[in-house]
């Protein structure tokens, strides 16, 4: 499907970033060590250049692990809006939503942890009719109020499902998730369950659906991007 392997770059991208500082660090320590009179200081130079490589090691499997971006598996079936993130539930509201659902509507609010899947997938088939990109502050994605407050990407689909009918996204940002990186534009066409953006370490993601939309899920649920029936229309 499209835009497969974004994901997977940009962590070959912080690997290998880190490679080149974990190397630059060892070359530092070495030549300290050269400079150095005392056996003390070469006895120290090994042990810090090795406690760097393990370092280095385990901050690439996380990485690896982190950006891990399993193949969308949407199910069929019509009117049936899927989870665009990975991750656990733990808001279900009636709220307004002005700028692109353009008035009441219900919103999932999806809670992505450090060890959750960051890559977000479309809801419905459809046309990305909005995006607007909000500056705000870094608070930690477990407070409530982040949603409003935070960083945040607004993505707003006009489904082909249902012609018509607008769902709404927001990708928003946390205290260590500082970088979102949406993959569609303006006027994209995305299918159900594609691969829509990556939020990098720990976030939040808003679903936004109308109201004559039935809620398939309840607070506490952990939901799989592009699986998980969000919402049914009834």
């Amino acid at each position: 499907m499209q835009y497969k392997g974004i994901a997977r770059r940009a962590a070959l991208r912080l690997i290998f970033a880190s490679l080149v500082f974990t190397l630059g660090v060892c070359c530092i320590v070495a030549a300290l060590c050269r400079l150095g009179h005392e056996g003390g200081v070469l006895a120290l130079g090994l042990p810090v250049s090795a406690a760097l490589g393990v370092v280095w090691m385990l901050f690439t499997a996380f990485t690896v692990y982190f950006f891990r971006d399993p193949e969308p598996e949407p199910p069929g079936g019509p009117g049936l809006v899927v989870s665009p993130g990975h991750g656990k539930v733990d808001a279900i509201e009636e709220i307004t939503e002005t700028q692109f659902m353009g008035g009441r509507c219900h919103r999932v609010s999806t809670f992505l942890s450090v060890i959750d899947i960051h890559v977000q997938n479309a809801p419905v088939a459809g046309k990305i009719a909005f995006f607007k990109h909000t500056d705000g502050e870094f608070l930690s994605a477990l407070k409530p109020e982040s949603g409003a407050r935070n960083e945040n990407v607004l993505l707003g689909i006009e489904s082909a499902e249902t012609p018509g009918e607008k769902i709404g996204v927001r990708l928003i940002a946390g205290v260590l998730a500082r970088r979102i990186v949406p993959f569609v534009e303006l006027g994209n066409e995305v299918k159900r369950g594609e691969r829509m953006s990556l939020i990098q370490f720990g976030s939040r993601c808003d679903l936004y659906v109308p109201l004559h939309y039935k809620i398939m899920v309840k607070p506490g649920d952990k939901v799989v991007g592009s699986r998980t029936v969000m919402a049914s229309k009834c």
